[in-house]
């Protein structure tokens, strides 16, 4: 095929886009897009002797939110790619955010758009500024005024443009950008406003502009947060609450392979390691339903996959509510201790190591508070030597005096039985990679809380406690 010819079905199939600049001879210049929080690489051109670089491939690009960038790696500006993928653009690096484009019209409104948001944008930061240093309530609430009519006229701005123009990627953006308007008070159930209502309202209509299987809204620097913002604001932290709306999600971005790979793994990276405790119950209901024997599932490394199993099994043999795993080890005077033999109303178990430098700071003031509070209310403390040396294990519960303790190290030879069995060890069963590690039990042996400090637990046992004394 000739150069001309490779040259047209470029354009035709591909995409062909030039840009025309003043500056950066002999020079890279780059083409990058958003991907949720990060800012990757599509494309590199140099800058020729007449100022001009093209970028080109056979493939077009996927939709999105782009960025061209100078050859010190700055934001010049964006640009959006859809369907039409041939046009040019002429910067002037003395002002790049004035670029202008040729034959696309939906990048000329898009940079229409943004000179206005910039200018708007630009006021309300000057309107914020005055109002951290508002003299009274009256200039607060003028200067508040003024913020709301130009967030107003950013919202307008987006409704007028949507209702006038053709169907493009800047009405979808437009869509997804739009948060619900509350009715006004008079139009709530009693005619008064109700606060219930409102979030209720709110939240049934969050996503009303935007759809799931949109890939372009992948590559866009907001879709992300909007959608962690819904799930830390608008659904109950509980796990179940936050698995039925997961899975309404995937299940209307399953149609686009790209949009559920990058739903699904944004939700996998959420809650695999979940910044509250029990939500890696999310993680284990993702595994189980989405990726575990999913044949589609395939765009994990394999590192990384070997990873979410080991992880997986790990939690699911430790999920709040569920019963713990029954500990059978070797006490202090070489006898066998069952951890289910125990009978308190509530247990903590400290794994711990003699050697850990934290482990050395925390058990100290975690007798303390056993011996101050937890002892006389039927709190008993299971610890589980994980390593160290039995030399140093005893010696450490000698010199800090915690004989009151249930003490329980595994022994080499529990330890290649267990290795010989294939039975999974307390290390996965109860997911310890690290010291220290508390558990609380309840009475039968179900956990109430994981991986927490003993200050988190004893505010949880003044609440179970203070419950009970209530009931009674």
């Amino acid at each position: 095929m000739s150069p001309i010819l490779m040259a047209q079905s470029a354009v035709e199939n591909g995409y062909r886009l030039t840009l025309n600049t003043n500056g950066y001879k002999s020079q890279y210049v780059y083409l990058a897009y958003h991907y949720g929080k990060i800012k990757a690489l599509a494309d590199s051109a140099m800058v020729n002797p007449s100022g001009a670089a093209i970028f080109t491939g056979a493939a077009p690009l996927p939709g999105g939110i782009y960025f061209m960038v100078s050859p010190k790696k700055e934001i010049l500006f964006e640009l959006l790619l859809d369907k039409d993928q041939a046009f040019s653009m002429k910067l002037d690096t003395a002002n790049p955010s004035a670029a202008k484009f040729t034959n696309s019209p939906l990048n000329s409104d898009f940079q229409s758009y943004t000179r206005f948001v910039n200018t708007k944008g630009a006021a309300i930061s000057r309107l914020q500024q005055s109002l951290a240093s508002a003299k009274n309530s009256i200039d607060s609430t003028s200067i508040t005024t003024e913020m709301r009519i130009l967030n107003q006229e950013i919202i307008d701005y987006r409704t007028s443009y949507n209702r006038s123009s053709s169907v493009n990627f800047l009405n979808a953006l437009f869509a997804a950008l739009q948060e619900p308007v509350v009715p006004p008070a008079n139009q709530h159930p009693q005619g008064v406003y109700d606060s219930v209502y409102a979030f209720n309202y709110f939240k049934s209509h969050y996503w009303d502009g935007v759809m799931f299987n949109d890939d372009r809204l992948i590559r866009t620097p907001f879709y992300e947060a909007r959608i962690d913002r819904y799930l830390r604001d608008m659904v109950s932290p509980d796990p179940d609450s936050i698995k039925k709306e997961i899975d309404i999600i995937l299940g209307q971005a399953v149609s686009s392979r790209e949009s559920f790979k990058y739903l699904l793994t944004h939700f996998v990276q959420k809650y695999i390691n979940p910044e509250y405790m029990g939500q890696d119950a999310v993680f284990v209901h993702l595994f189980e339903k989405y990726i575990n024997g999913n044949p589609e599932v395939n765009w994990f490394t394999e590192k990384y996959q070997k990873y979410m199993t080991d992880r997986a099994y790990s939690l699911m043999a430790n999920l709040i509510g569920n019963p713990a795993w029954d500990i059978v080890m070797t006490d202090t005077s070489g006898k066998l201790s069952n951890l289910y033999e125990v009978k308190a109303a509530y247990t903590v178990i400290c794994f711990w190591d003699p050697t850990c430098g934290h482990c050395k700071e925390m058990v100290p003031k975690l007798d303390s508070i056993y011996q101050a509070k937890w002892k006389k209310n039927d709190i008993k403390i299971f610890g589980v030597m994980t390593e160290g040396g039995r030399d140093n294990w005893t010696r450490y519960i000698r010199e800090n005096k915690l004989s009151d303790w249930i003490h329980v190290h595994q022994t080499e030879a529990q330890r290649e039985a267990e290795s010989n069995s294939g039975k999974p060890g307390f290390r996965q069963l109860y997911d310890v990679y690290q010291t220290p590690v508390l558990y609380l039990l309840d009475k039968d042996k179900r956990i109430i809380a994981k991986k927490l400090t003993y200050q988190q637990l004893d505010d949880i046992l003044d609440l179970k406690q203070k419950k009970t004394t209530t009931k009674k």
